[in-house]
């Protein structure tokens, strides 16, 4: 048995030396992994070299994948920014608080939504907090919009520290745009040995464009519209890369779960560019004829149920736990099961009361095969267009996945295990299935809100309502 009095010694070593990056990681609780959340912005799943892009390189998040599992069947469950989000962080689908489409000033009354997300619902932040963690939020925010008044902090949700665009931190916007990485590599280091999760919410591939003058030489023998894409993915690829060195650098890179994942699938691609002279190019950045994502030959894109709109990539790095070079094609995932997952790999215990959407899946994080057992839903309250932007609803259960309209009169069924790209409507041969998949999700409509709650309305829009 080992003596108190050895005990007591290495004690004051660790407290003495602590701030030395090997005796963090020796100090490191690994009941409490540190968790890094990557969310891209408007990054198609084929928008990876890892996934097949031929003419795009993305070293950085290419090592997440060789050296971990690159999960195929990863759903976001709103195909725009702001809801999108919002799962990720509670757990629940943001049509339960009323949040359809990207919060828009002036805008969010005609779509029936709040002007920020409800502060009080169960978050992953506040979880981990409370179990101990520090926490920070840095880059995009988006769950309200810079400049609403009564529009809480992003503090409000359990974040000790923060730096965010499109959120309620105007002094800082622009600065943050360009400094996420660096904020997080801060972050990292200032921890020291303290467990910690931390988002990193980057802008790329989002527009406006503004890729850095050493990605666009780096891209220079391209023609100007594949440059500037190329360039902005090259950042996004090279802030994963900063943080990742920051990882080992601070000697916790052993004991960390990294996730890169995206929030929709990629911006559609304007073909024609827009008058814009230099200077309104530099101080504006670049539309999105720039935009040239890949969804890796899925159907649709953001704004879409179908799969090229909600199936973006998800790979995760967790040393001793992930196994290396895997990748999973049959898991299904989605933001909803993140807090359940995550908050177990944290051996974080959720009360009773924090009911959530998803299913914790943290088996399939260390290399298990895992069959979830709950049904995916979606709604759609945006562009309705064809061919892919009309449907409303979206229910997936196992491998068969059906869209509809809202009153269920136009619906089309696929089979996703062979029909990934959606392309061929089975409805006809399957009526009974199509009548249960139906019901289910009329059934799951039933229980939203139709309206937002008044404490998530500012001043000035309760006013008018």
């Amino acid at each position: 048995m080992q003596s108190p009095f050895l005990n007591v010694i290495w004690l004051l070593l660790s407290i003495a030396l602590l701030g030395s990056p090997c005796l963090a990681a020796v100090a490191a609780d690994p009941e409490k992994p540190n968790i890094v959340f990557i969310f891209a912005d408007d990054w198609g799943w084929g928008d990876l070299s890892c996934h097949g892009h031929p003419w795009l390189q993305t070293p950085n998040i290419d090592r997440l994948a060789r050296e971990g599992i690159d999960f195929q069947q990863f759903n976001v469950l709103n195909p725009v920014c702001s809801p999108s989000r919002a799962a990720a962080m509670t757990g629940q689908y943001p049509a339960r608080f009323c949040i359809h489409e990207h919060f828009a000033p002036g805008i969010n009354l005609k779509r029936g939504m709040p002007d920020w997300l409800d502060p009080q619902a169960p978050n992953i932040a506040r979880r981990l907090k409370d179990a101990g963690y520090r926490t920070g939020h840095f880059g995009k925010w988006h769950l309200t919009n810079t400049g609403v008044k009564g529009a809480p902090p992003v503090s409000a949700y359990g974040f000790d520290e923060s730096a965010v665009f499109n959120g309620p931190s105007p002094a800082r916007e622009q600065a943050a745009l360009g400094a996420t990485a660096a904020d997080t590599v801060r972050f990292i280091r200032d921890s020291k040995g303290r467990p910690f999760f931390v988002n990193v919410w980057l802008h790329e591939t989002h527009t406006p464009h503004v890729p850095s003058a050493a990605a666009m030489a780096r891209w220079q023998d391209l023609d100007d519209q594949r440059q500037v894409y190329a360039a902005v993915v090259t950042d996004g690829d090279d802030a994963v890369g900063k943080i990742l060195d920051a990882l080992r650098e601070n000697g916790v890179e052993d004991n960390t779960i990294v996730i890169f994942s995206s929030d929709n699938g990629p911006e559609w691609t304007n073909p024609r560019k827009a008058m814009q002279d230099d200077k309104t190019v530099n101080a504006r950045g670049y539309d999105n004829f720039y935009s040239m994502g890949e969804t890796g030959g899925l159907r649709g894109r953001k704004r879409s149920l179908f799969e090229g709109g909600v199936r973006v990539p998800f790979i995760i790095h967790w040393p001793g736990h992930a196994p290396a070079g895997v990748t999973n094609d049959t898991t299904v995932l989605t933001a909803v099961d993140l807090l359940p997952t995550l908050c177990a790999a944290a051996n974080v215990e959720l009360p009773e009361n924090d009911a959530g959407d998803g299913e914790n899946l943290l088996a399939a994080l260390t290399g298990e095969p895992v069959t979830r057992t709950r049904p995916i839903f979606w709604e759609w309250r945006g562009s309705a267009t064809e061919p892919d932007w009309w449907p409303r609803l979206a229910v997936r259960e196992g491998d068969w996945k059906l869209v509809l309209t809202a009153d269920a009169d136009r619906v089309e069924l696929h089979h996703l295990g062979d029909d990934r790209p959606e392309r061929h409507d089975v409805a006809k041969d399957h009526p009974d299935l199509v009548e249960r998949l139906t019901r289910l999700a009329l059934e799951w409509k039933a229980t939203l809100p139709e309206k937002p709650d008044p404490a998530c309305v500012s001043p000035e829009q309760a006013s008018v309502r």
